[in-house]
């Protein structure tokens, strides 16, 4: 545990996924590089610039944070996302490459996760998930239209036929920005998605998919629902965590930390410490 005037220092790294594609990490840490180790993998569409304040806290508290990007988007978008190819199943291999390379160049003593919305719905897809030593996951639900809660459901159905597959298909890639959701998305990414929050299963329905990989991913799983999250309700992260064998669910309401609201991202916005003092407890719990 460092004191919060203590600077915290950041260091940028490369490494490739499975195609060659390069990718980079950046590192937070508050003196030497911690045993222990957290890399954070982002929701869709949103950049890993928007989780440095809750990267800084686990440096503060002792660990040291991992901050990457899905190929395509924050550091990693290009000019134009025309001709851009990704898949989502791409953006889980970069989440696997991003695993592997912390764990065979940093050697942690302990590798840990936090996976917020499509960050923790991919993991259970990653190689060698016996390398995880835990998972924190925020609103890791299942995009299925009918599981959304509210006003959100007709959101997403029409994101899942309309927004998503013909929006790409005109402009070549998804005008994600255009609804104030997150970065614009490639049109494989798109494309995929769409199909995915139409079928009842999600992405447990694509056979394309090395499924059987979530019931390797045995590590103890912290997983959080909150409450006035419409799109990522208790039953909706309840049906995406039913695939991983180790899970632990916790339902998050807003005015039991004095906030009025958290929705979908507002866990990683400032004023959020109580939050993050929860989960980086566990963490700890978890390393110990």
């Amino acid at each position: 545990m460092t004191a919060a005037t203590d600077p915290i220092e950041a260091e940028t790294h490369s490494f490739a996924s499975a195609d060659g594609y390069t990718l980079n990490a950046q590192l937070l840490r508050s003196g030497s590089l911690d045993a222990r180790l957290v890399v954070i993998n982002p929701a869709m569409g949103v950049p890993s610039g928007f989780y440095r304040r809750f990267a800084t806290a686990l440096a503060r508290a002792g660990f040291t944070a991992m901050l990457w990007d899905y190929r395509g988007i924050g550091q990693f978008k290009p000019k134009s996302l025309q001709g851009f190819h990704a898949t989502v199943a791409t953006w889980a291999e970069d989440l696997s490459a991003a695993a592997n390379w912390a764990y065979e160049e940093l050697k942690p003593e302990k590798l840990f996760m936090v996976g917020h919305s499509l960050g923790g719905q991919l993991a259970g897809l990653m190689e060698n998930p016996e390398r995880v030593n835990g998972m924190v996951t925020l609103s890791a639900q299942s995009g299925y239209w009918r599981l959304q809660g509210g006003a959100q459901k007709l959101a997403v159905l029409l994101h899942g036929y309309l927004t998503l597959p013909v929006l790409a298909a005109l402009w070549g890639y998804a005008p994600w920005k255009l609804f104030r959701l997150g970065e614009d998305l490639p049109i494989g990414v798109s494309t995929q998605w769409a199909r995915w929050l139409r079928h009842p299963e999600y992405l447990m329905s694509d056979s394309s998919l090395p499924l059987e990989r979530y019931r390797s991913f045995t590590a103890p799983i912290r997983a959080y629902s909150v409450d006035d999250d419409n799109w990522g309700t208790a039953k909706s992260v309840d049906a995406m965590m039913s695939a991983y064998p180790n899970v632990e669910r916790h339902h998050l309401v807003p005015s039991d930390y004095g906030l009025q609201s958290i929705g979908h991202v507002g866990f990683f916005r400032a004023g959020s410490q109580q939050l993050w003092d929860e989960a980086i407890r566990w963490l700890d719990g978890q390393a110990s």
